[in-house]
């Protein structure tokens, strides 16, 4: 239990620093855009693209994560170009007040960005409990057939599609056909 309301509560500490984090960085790139030449929906939208940039990222390395996969490098380079857009966009708005007024204006995206983080580690901590001694044993001792039905079970309940026969046959090395009957069998008893 307590394992969970300290996961519970730093989630809504996350959250509401990312909200206020995010409403400022949100005002401070759309002054900067409106100020250099742009208006109206264009001025109001593309602040929209630099965060969403970094949220999509940082859920494709997510789930990467989660399924215990690399991480694209595309997601990785997204993420940091988001990054110094967001980052950069508030210094330029807070430039004309000197390094102090960039420092404060930058503060916001870098808040919002280490919370949004923050969240994320957070979230691919929950997804991956570590193993007991025991529980390592007995993984290793598993049969490729029943590391192949407790990986794909798993799968099921995370987001996103189940792992792929030919993943998990060249995982545990074993046929495809085998994989496929494993996951078969696994479809018509109940779980």
């Amino acid at each position: 239990m307590t394992d969970r309301l300290i996961r519970i509560t730093t989630a809504l500490a996350v959250v509401a620093v990312a909200t206020v984090a995010a409403v400022i960085s949100y005002r401070h790139a759309y002054e900067l855009v409106h100020s250099h030449g742009e208006s109206g929906p264009t001025a109001r939208l593309v602040p929209f693209t630099v965060d969403g940039l970094i949220w999509a990222a940082s859920m494709v390395i997510l789930d990467a994560s989660r399924r215990k996969h690399p991480a694209p490098p595309l997601a990785k380079w997204s993420l940091a170009v988001g990054i110094v857009a967001t980052v950069g966009a508030n210094v330029a708005h807070g430039a004309t007040h000197g390094p102090i007024g960039a420092i404060v204006s930058a503060w916001p995206a870098l808040a919002l960005v280490g919370s949004f983080e923050l969240l994320m580690t957070l979230t691919r901590a929950a997804a991956s409990p570590d193993l007991t001694q025991n529980e390592q044993r007995t993984e290793v001792e598993q049969t490729p057939e029943e590391a192949v039905l407790h990986e794909y079970r798993a799968s099921l309940d995370g987001p996103g599609r189940p792992l792929s026969q030919r993943y998990l046959a060249e995982k545990h090395g074993i046929d495809r056909r085998r994989v496929k009957r494993v996951i078969m069998n696994t479809n018509s008893e109940p779980i």
